[in-house]
């Protein structure tokens, strides 16, 4: 048997040596122009670099589009960072169990961010993701300050319609008060007011409405001064900080930069409603106004015997009035999806955003709508009863 000779040149590699040879020789053939480029080749190489370089930045720099995603939920009966989300004291309460979670959505994008094209495309790809255009939520002539201070006034009033609802609905009384909700800068009021100051008389006319306080400055001519006797918390009197100290402010009128014609001071004014006894709101990291049906249905659930939910998962979202009506929200198609995320079997939500909600309806998760608190807590009943609830009609094709 013949061992074989491990120093005998390799057959297969011939052919290659053979074309490498050509190539030596070869100073005009395409290998040679790739290994010693000529000063138009040159220019292809570097033309062709420079334009996946600018690919690749334009890749990764922000588009003007915003990206709406699930956000977290929070257990509006439960605690957050060790605290209740609803704290109520002063009269009695019951235990709860289960969930009843309010749904956020997450934006990035905008002032708050760049949003790349990447991001783009890949939020374009998922469905329970939106993209929509920055103006739509940021126009230009608004700072992302004026529009964080937006937010948190509407999750305040919110909080306030909440109470109010929930009151009602348990026959209990409710207090009403004319609050400034909102001080505009560069004003008259800037630096002379604060949100939720209480405006008790207007030149020495009690205030019931904050109607009353808007006509009574466009009934008089620009430049009039008026007094106002407000009521302010956390005042330091003689080195200690009060509530509810009263103090007596002037302002004089100017020109509304929106309708010249008509005077202003700079502030906006609302009605800000509260029990009897304190009901207190801990979130402060959540802005705009779709957590008011949760809230609502929180206080009504801490105030009542037996649990609401009876250790079920309830999600929701939706926007409150005084008297219980339920208003639409925006990004239900997040919510939906960060509700099922979190584990949520029950989804209460307003009537009015069915036409979208009904095709994006995570699998597992029934989706019931209302139009006031009312029917929402009869649903949520139902629910925890083992009863059919009802759910969105299928969209008209």
């Amino acid at each position: 048997m013949t061992e074989p000779d491990e120093s005998a040149p390799d057959p297969s590699q011939a052919p290659l040596d053979a074309f490498l040879d050509d190539v030596s020789a070869d100073d005009t053939g395409w290998w040679h122009a790739i290994l010693h480029p000529s000063r138009r080749g040159w220019m292809l190489i570097v033309s062709a670099g420079t334009t996946m370089v600018l690919i690749a930045i334009a890749f990764l720099l922000p588009v003007p589009f915003v990206k709406l995603a699930p956000g977290p939920t929070f257990n509006v009966i439960g605690e957050d960072d060790g605290k209740p989300v609803i704290q109520i004291t002063g009269t009695e309460t019951f235990p709860v169990t289960g969930n009843l979670d309010m749904t956020t959505v997450l934006e990035s994008g905008g002032p708050r961010g760049g949003l790349t094209f990447v991001d783009a495309i890949a939020s374009w790809l998922d469905p329970a993701d939106a993209v929509v255009p920055r103006e739509l939520l940021f126009p230009d002539d608004v700072s992302g300050e004026d529009v964080r201070t937006r937010q948190a006034l509407l999750f305040s009033t919110s909080e306030s319609n909440a109470v109010a609802a929930a009151m009602n609905y348990l026959d209990r009384p409710v207090v009403a008060r004319v609050v400034v909700n909102a001080v505009y800068p560069d004003t008259p009021a800037d630096g002379v007011l604060l949100p939720k100051d209480e405006i008790v008389r207007i030149d020495g006319v009690e205030v019931t409405t904050a109607q009353q306080v808007a006509e009574t400055i466009r009934s008089k001519p620009i430049g009039t001064s008026f007094d106002l006797v407000i009521v302010r918390d956390g005042v330091e009197v003689d080195g200690v900080m009060k509530d509810g100290v009263e103090q007596t402010v002037t302002l004089t009128s100017v020109s509304n930069p929106d309708s010249p014609e008509k005077p202003f001071i700079g502030i906006g004014v609302g009605e800000l409603y509260s029990a009897d006894f304190p009901i207190d709101f801990t979130l402060d990291s959540v802005g705009g106004p779709s957590a008011g049906l949760m809230f609502a249905t929180g206080i009504v659930d801490k105030l009542t015997p037996g649990s609401l939910t009876a250790g079920n998962y309830v999600a929701g979202t939706g926007t409150i009035e005084p008297d219980g009506t339920v208003g639409p929200i925006g990004g239900i198609r997040q919510k939906l999806a960060g509700a099922r995320e979190a584990g949520a079997t029950l989804f209460v939500m307003p009537k009015d955003n069915c036409d979208e909600a009904s095709t994006h309806v995570p699998d597992g998760l029934t989706v019931v709508p209302v139009g006031t608190l009312a029917e929402g807590i009869d649903a949520i009943e139902d629910y925890a009863a083992g009863k059919p609830v009802g759910g969105c009609p299928a969209p008209v094709s």
